[in-house]
């Protein structure tokens, strides 16, 4: 079935844009109660009906405006605050009393809806803009400025700079955040093209290169190359040059970026594979396999790289055991996890020797086992004691953690 890849937007903005537009719908009723409340004072009524009734409309169609940054434009912005500030300033002349006695005007706390808008637009810079003009428009308006006056414009103009400087904090954190996530997926497609190398083409140059070397004459030959190519190309897996995942444009504008692998029918839960099924074909005369009597279900993908784990390790049974060691793999299914150990009655692995070998390149453990865990939110834990075999434990999670689990 075709594969289709969805790519999920999130941002931190958008619960600032939501309530921007309820607080602009909260404040244009408030500023018309508060006129309903108070017409007696009015010299003009006509002026205050007037502005209001604009208010309201513009209020209520520009709503697709405030939804996001993208609707939200300075031309948008630039009329939205002229709006508030002819709103203050047409105030004394709805009550003329008003430059004389401390009150609301006209359009009361609205006017920092259009403040606001300009900090999660642009930032404490844009808020600063903005809030300098309403604070000189409030001083016009007032010929007598007041404490009350003079305290409620510094309110609006250092708490309109501080939510802009936190919307370029939030900002900052999430490409940060976008870019730590693009970082990991690179680095997790690195270590997965790293496994299927290791699986397919290390193994083939590793086995030509012992074989070459037991035949003699020109496979000699042969082998000392492919040698020399297994070490350059464990070199090249080691040191991570594996073409990393692209970067996408939404994460380098800042978005949160979760891409999403989906069939196209979406409505299809993904079938469940028995993990018996791919364990059995390693049953044989030198190993053993032991398997609960009913079916040990998980998701292709996880099955599928669970049984590649399984196979890793014995492929290094085989190599470092020897074709005569034994060995042995048990399946356990408990209700939250699958626990597959594999067991061998080889030499055992001598301390230190596995960070010897990732120091050398040789990332069988790293990577084909420890890694394949790590991907699946399980662990991999190996224990060995020399001269009494080497003892691999896998768990699984039947669910999905959400995130990778520890890998010792």
């Amino acid at each position: 079935m075709a594969k289709r890849v969805r790519v999920v937007r999130m941002s931190v903005e958008q619960p600032l844009w939501r309530a921007l537009t309820a607080y602009r719908i909260l404040t244009m009723l408030y500023a018309i109660l508060l006129a309903v409340f108070g017409r007696e004072k009015y010299d003009r009524p006509w002026v205050a009906i007037a502005f209001l009734a604009v208010m309201t409309v513009w209020t209520l169609a520009s709503l697709p405006k405030v939804a996001g940054a993208a609707a939200c434009t300075r031309r948008f912005l630039g009329a939205d605050l002229t709006l508030a500030l002819v709103g203050i300033l047409v105030t004394p002349l709805a009550d003329f009393q008003a430059q004389h006695v401390d009150g609301p005007t006209l359009p009361s706390i609205w006017t920092a809806g259009s403040v606001l808008a300009f900090a999660i637009k642009g930032g404490w810079r844009w808020a600063a803009f903005a809030s300098t003009f309403v604070a000189v428009a409030n001083l016009i308006e007032r010929a007598e400025p007041s404490r009350d006056t003079l305290h409620n414009v510094l309110l609006v103009w250092v708490a309109s700079i501080a939510i802009g400087y936190v919307v370029e904090v939030a900002r900052a954190s999430e490409r940060t955040l976008a870019r730590a996530l693009e970082i990991e997926a690179a680095t997790r497609e690195r270590e997965r093209l790293a496994r299927d190398i290791h699986d397919s083409v290390l193994q083939v140059l590793a086995m030509v290169q012992r074989r070459g070397t037991a035949i003699g004459g020109e496979a000699a030959e042969l082998g000392r190359m492919a040698g020399e190519q297994e070490v350059a190309l464990r070199t090249l897996v080691s040191s991570g040059l594996v073409p990393p995942t692209r970067v996408s444009e939404d994460a380098a504008e800042g978005a949160v970026v979760r891409t999403v692998e989906a069939d196209d029918d979406e409505t299809a839960a993904p079938a469940e594979t028995d993990l018996r099924a791919l364990l059995a074909p390693h049953a044989g005369s030198r190993v053993t396999f032991a398997e609960p009597g009913a079916p040990v279900l998980l998701t292709p993908a996880a099955a599928g790289e669970l049984a590649a784990a399984v196979s890793a390790a014995l492929d290094n049974v085989r190599v470092h055991a020897g074709e005569s060691a034994r060995a042995w793999i048990l399946v356990e299914d408990w209700p939250d996890e699958v626990i597959v150990t594999v067991r061998d009655d080889g030499p055992g692995i001598p301390e230190g020797r596995l960070a010897q070998a990732e120091g050398e390149g040789r990332l069988g453990v790293a990577l084909s086992i420890r890694g394949r865990l790590r991907d699946l939110g399980g662990t991999a834990e190996l224990v060995s004691v020399p001269g009494q075999g080497t003892e691999v434990e896998l768990k699984v999670p039947k669910v999905s953690r959400g995130k990778a689990g520890s890998v010792r």
